[in-house]
């Protein structure tokens, strides 16, 4: 996977004024004047138009460790002064009066890449903010908890409610607040409901163990600590993440409290450069990545401010909370002109078989989709899903998702799961993320081998499975490393269609893989089957013994029969048949036959029957002429050793027309 990756820097210089100014992986940089900074030399520039700059130590350490600074840089500066004497950068871009707001994280966003991918700084920074910088360094670290090696705030704003709102305590600053409402586009309702100041969501930052010092004055009647870093530490601490507090209370305190001498700089500089040096450097996300064609479709509709429509197609992974929230958020606040409409379709337990038959009915009849997210590796391995249906089911997704839109741009993502981890360990692929990358590959789209990533990062020691991912359904950890991937690629994939040239023409489809796709999937109703003894409709299924159920298979029509000897006929058209039935715990099984030929026995009761309703999607033949056929089933006198009964019940019928 450490090929086809795109780090090239493309670099064209032309004077302007006295400065330097050049374009460095899109971004625009003004080289101004060296200064002086307390002795050490200032490289002052402007990025996008943005001032900023940083102080270069007389003596580097090695991987350039870096401290960022938020608003107020020359605020206390001798423990910067310690740190530039030990080897440390300072940095800083002015997007003051901004307080953090997500417009200002973007422009964080394009300083960092900057400074760590152009100039070689450590891929982890150490955080420092005064004030209301701790809006700042709280919002970016949030959003890149893999980024930040700690956080260091001086009597840091935690919530804008209680500064500069002044809604609690705090003596609060009117004119600072209207401020803020405008940059944030918020009401006075909505700022007060607003819910991610720094003190919320904390979990994804204590997962990665970002360490967090504050110092504050217990007698800051302008942020107070009660209504600020308290509630802000004791999340945290609760959340797993390591934080504390130091009270400075020597010396005079002036501003209501506000302003206070910082006792023992050098202390605080010991803590950051103990949590920042030796410099780690984590695999990079480009390894486990192919760009491929990229997203030039998506790209061309969000740089000129369209509506975009994005969708999520997958499991459980896709289902909960997490990744996918997180993406959303983040696409919306970097195309903030663009008007994003998201389909969350992922369903547990449902992998690319599935996928190819509810296509139509759960993503593409909702609305005309630019961008699809598609994954389904992991229940692809955990349904036993035979490898050469799931590049039919991989490729008739995409061949249906592009003939609904030919320009819809599509990403595949495989995860990881221990069955993964342990095919790599022996050597070898695991076959649906071989098949996942196999499909991208013939129809280049872009793919992550986050099953991979995984793997090899906990190889190197980053983390670990029982500790910090936990479970194939990942903890906040594993949530975030998904996402910061995901946003990798996505910045990279925005990279490339800045640079490609479009002839303007549909990208026409290449051949398909195998003949028997499922391009043509589709959900049949269950009331076209001719009842031959036995089976009833049930027009609202629910049941009746409290066994748990998913979203979507309750409440909806079901075909049941649970007495031996039930029978029906389906007639259809097309290339393969199958069913999407309820496997729980009186799951039996079925006996079926096609066009008159033999009976096969299939056992509908799975390992997790027992304590769920489970949509369970079996093909009974995937290689049929494309003509018309009839299907026979019937409920046998037989059940698995684990099932309770003999009943079949089924929500859908599947065909491949």
């Amino acid at each position: 996977m450490r090929s086809n990756k795109l780090k090239i820097l493309f670099l064209s210089f032309v004077t302007l004024g006295t400065g330097i100014s050049f374009s460095c992986s899109g971004q625009s940089i003004t080289q101004g004047k060296s200064t002086s900074w307390h002795g050490f030399e200032k490289i002052n520039f402007q990025l996008d138009g943005t001032k900023a700059y940083y102080v270069k130590p007389r003596n580097p350490l090695p991987g350039n460790p870096w401290v960022w600074r938020a608003h107020f840089p020359d605020w206390h500066i001798s423990m910067d002064s310690i740190l530039l004497s030990r080897g440390f950068y300072i940095a800083y871009i002015n997007t003051s009066n901004e307080y953090g707001a997500p417009r200002a994280m973007m422009v964080w966003n394009q300083f960092y890449h900057y400074l760590a991918d152009s100039l070689g700084f450590a891929p982890k920074v150490a955080l420092e903010g005064v004030s209301r910088g701790g809006l700042y360094i709280y919002g970016w670290a949030k959003r890149n908890p893999d980024k930040v090696s700690c956080i260091y705030g001086e009597a840091p704003v935690c919530d804008f409610k209680s500064w500069p709102l002044g809604q609690g305590k705090g003596k609060g600053d009117p004119g600072s607040w209207k401020q803020l409402l405008d940059i944030y586009g918020l009401t006075q309702t909505q700022a007060i409901q607003y819910q991610d100041n720094p003190i919320d969501h904390l979990a994804g930052l204590a997962a990665f163990k970002v360490p967090i010092q504050h110092v504050i004055s217990l007698q800051d009647k302008v942020v107070p600590p009660e209504e600020n870093t308290f509630i802000l530490v004791n999340r945290y601490l609760r959340l797993g993440g390591p934080a504390s507090v130091y009270p400075m209370t020597r010396g005079p305190q002036e501003l209501n409290g506000h302003h206070f001498v910082i006792e023992h700089p050098e202390r605080w500089a010991d803590f950051i450069y103990r949590s920042s040096y030796p410099v780690s450097h984590p695999l990079p996300y480009h390894d486990f990545y192919h760009i491929r064609d990229g997203l030039p479709h998506f790209y061309s509709l969000v740089t000129s401010n369209q509506p975009v429509t994005v969708a999520y197609l997958g499991g459980s992974i896709t289902y909960n909370p997490g990744w996918r929230d997180m993406l959303s958020r983040y696409l919306k606040e970097r195309f903030p002109g663009a008007s994003f409409r998201f389909i969350a379709a992922g369903i547990p337990s449902l992998g690319s078989v599935p996928h190819a038959f509810r296509l139509q009915r759960d993503v593409l009849d909702s609305a005309k989709v630019d961008l699809l997210f598609l994954e389904a590796a992991v229940n692809d391995s955990e349904n036993g899903t035979d490898s050469l249906s799931q590049i039919r089911a991989l490729e008739g997704i995409i061949r249906h998702a592009k003939r609904s839109n030919p320009r819809m741009d599509i990403a595949l993502f495989s995860f990881a799961d221990p069955n993964k981890l342990a095919t790599y360990a022996k050597g070898d692929d695991p076959v649906a993320v071989h098949n996942h990358e196999l499909i991208a590959a013939h129809y280049d789209l872009p793919s992550i081998n986050l099953a991979r990533e995984v793997y090899e990062k906990i190889q190197a020691g980053e983390f670990s499975w029982q500790y910090d991912f936990k479970n194939l359904h990942p903890a906040p950890f594993g949530q975030e490393l998904y996402f910061q991937t995901m946003k990798d690629l996505m910045d990279a994939c925005l990279r490339f269609a800045t640079r490609r040239h479009s002839n303007g023409k549909e990208a026409v489809l290449p051949k398909p893989m195998n003949p028997y796709n499922f391009s043509n999937g589709m959900y049949v109703p269950v009331s076209h089957a001719t009842v031959v003894k036995g089976f009833n409709l049930v027009n609202d299924w629910t049941p009746q013994d409290k066994t748990p159920t998913r979203k979507g298979f309750v409440h909806v029509p079901v075909l049941e029969a649970a007495t031996p000897g039930s029978e029906l006929k389906f007639t259809f058209r097309g290339t393969a048949v199958g069913v999407a039935a309820l496997a729980g715990p009186y799951a039996g099984k079925i006996a079926y036959s096609i066009d008159g030929g033999s009976y096969q026995t299939l056992d509908l009761h799975t390992r997790w029957s027992a304590g769920l309703y489970l949509p369970w999607y079996v093909m009974f033949t995937e290689t049929l002429r494309a003509k018309t056929h009839i299907l026979r089933l019937k409920v046998l006198d037989e059940q698995d050793a684990e099932s309770k009964g003999t009943a079949c019940r089924i929500v859908y019928f599947l065909v491949n027309k």
